[in-house]
């Protein structure tokens, strides 16, 4: 729920890869003659290939005011540009058989590219049209508008939403963090092809971009992509990242009124970032204490044992400048009391006593065996390649991983639970006619 807060491509036939063990992907670093690197998975037993790529800064990088701008910019890449006009551009990927989408979040601007090996150079000269010559004009920006008006519109009346969007409010008061990455009703309409410009300007430089690429090409036809495709970005610095975020710490509770028969509650605090040494053990604790579905703790108190919900998940959201600890349920308003009581009493046991060995051996084992499931098609692994790119893990990660979800002990989560679950000190945010809060 909380994730949506922070989130039509043309058929392209995908052949299904055989699901293999993470270790068995062989990763390469390319550099381009222009000084592009990239991460290279090389895979030529189907013509496909595969890219994704992230420019540093997101929706926290929109002026005061702007807000949105990225993410106005993420539906207006693909209308038009170079020599060619939005329907001719789209006439042009449909006749490539090609996908592109961009999209953005709090930290970056990503794109997701693939391509058949048939058309791959005409697909990449494509691609390039639209990171360096956009068009930004008025026919598909008045439309494109309208359809984010819509969302927007949408969005502040989802209770689920509006639960997700006040909780970062709380957690991340007067920081970028805590702003509508969408913007608002207000910014998308004053949103002018001059602050397009800008944003595009602002966030689409080579310093700080990121490549993934898997498939059917070599190292070397990809170093000559890499200049041919992002050579004519500007070498500038990319936005500077906000300040460090500071969580303030709770009781904090704020309802919104809203006449429907449940509510929907998010309640949460302070998590630690991706580079944090016991990111791995608190990963392994949140898996089960809510992170692992049906299966976890939470689940088997709120859901199975007494009722009171139809599902209840908890995560760790590592953002570049803070970390958010967070859970999300929802239940009939005259449970709302009795339900989140629950909820803070699991948090203390786990805090108190951490895991059995066996819940602890259970979640070892399904987030070892469940991994390979994160390489099983090229854009998986692209994806996966690029946010250990992003959160600067070492291209040996893959082979790493597992091993170190293996040593988590017993220790290491209580420890992690005493760290970031505090019961009595919870910022919640509630939607709905809640009793008993």
């Amino acid at each position: 729920m909380l994730k949506l807060a922070l989130r039509g491509l043309f058929a392209l036939v995908l052949l299904p890869l055989l699901v293999l063990p993470a270790a068995a992907v062989t990763i390469q670093e390319v550099k381009s003659p222009g000084g592009i690197t990239a991460w290279l998975v090389e895979d030529h037993t189907i013509p496909l290939i595969a890219m994704q790529f992230a420019f540093a800064g997101g929706s926290t990088s929109d002026p005061e005011g702007k807000e949105g701008a990225a993410h106005f910019l993420t539906g207006m890449l693909d209308e038009g540009a170079a020599d060619m006009d939005s329907p001719t551009f789209q006439a042009r990927r449909e006749e490539l058989a090609m996908r592109l989408s961009f999209d953005d979040d709090q930290d970056r601007f990503t794109g997701n590219f693939q391509t058949l090996s048939r058309n791959r150079d005409a697909a990449f000269a494509l691609l390039k049209a639209a990171l360096t010559a956009p068009h930004f004009d008025a026919e598909p920006m008045e439309r494109v508008r309208q359809q984010f008006l819509v969302s927007v519109r949408d969005e502040a009346k989802d209770p689920g939403t509006m639960a997700s969007r006040q909780w970062l409010a709380m957690a991340a008061p007067g920081h970028a963090y805590g702003r509508n990455p969408h913007g608002t009703e207000a910014t998308i309409q004053a949103m002018t092809t001059d602050d397009l410009r800008a944003t595009h300007q602002r966030l689409f430089t080579r310093k700080g971009l990121l490549i993934s690429v898997v498939g059917d090409m070599d190292a070397a036809t990809l170093a000559r992509t890499l200049d041919d495709v992002f050579g004519a970005l500007p070498d500038t610095d990319p936005p500077a990242p906000p300040a460090l975020l500071t969580v303030p710490e709770g009781p904090m509770l704020k309802v919104t009124d809203m006449d429907m028969p449940q509510s929907i509650i998010l309640f949460g605090g302070a998590g630690l970032l991706r580079s944090d040494k016991d990111f791995i053990p608190a990963y392994v604790m949140n898996q089960i204490l809510g992170g692992g579905g049906l299966g976890s703790r939470l689940s088997s108190v709120v859901r199975e044992k007494k009722g009171l919900t139809y599902g209840i998940d908890t995560g760790l959201l590592p953002l570049r400048r803070g970390g958010l600890f967070f859970g999300s349920f929802s239940t009939r308003n005259d449970k709302a009391g009795e339900a989140m009581a629950l909820v803070k009493q699991e948090l203390q046991r786990m805090a108190k006593d951490g895991p059995t060995a066996e819940e602890l051996e259970q979640a070892r084992t399904y987030l070892t065996g469940s991994y390979a499931l994160r390489f099983d098609s090229n854009a998986k692994i692209a994806g996966q390649l690029l946010a250990i790119q992003q959160d600067n893990l070492g291209i040996d990660y893959i082979n790493r991983r597992n091993a170190l979800v293996e040593a988590v002990t017993i220790a290491q989560v209580k420890e992690q639970a005493q760290r970031l679950l505090h019961a009595d000190k919870l910022l919640v945010s509630v939607v709905g006619k809640p009793q008993g809060l």
